[in-house]
Parts: structure tokens; sequence; C-alpha cells
């Protein structure tokens, strides 16, 4: 099962570290740790799912 304060926590950080950045005009930077965030917890949501099904 996905531990969903964790993917919460993960997303929740990157936004908010993202619109301070944005807030700087460093949209760039703001877009790709917004990405990295995604992918980090597709991953871990992905994983948990597949370690149910076994």
């Amino acid at each position: 099962m996905p531990d969903y304060p964790k993917l919460y926590a993960i997303l929740c950080g990157a936004a908010s570290e993202a619109i301070d950045l944005i807030e700087d005009g460093e949209t760039e930077k703001a877009a790709g740790m917004l990405k990295k965030a995604l992918l980090e917890c597709e991953e871990l949501y992905v994983s948990a799912e597949e370690q149910r099904d076994t």
C-alpha cells in the first residue's frame, strides 16, 4: 500500500519551494523541482503497488 502521507509531504514540500522560486523569478528551476517530485512520487506509488501485487 502506498505511503500516502509521505507522497503528500514530498509533493507539498516541492510545491512550497517552487512557489518561493517562482516569486524569485526562477520559473525553470521551480518547474524542474516539481517534475522531480512528481517522478519520485510516481515511482514510490508504482513500487508500492507492485509489492502489494506480489
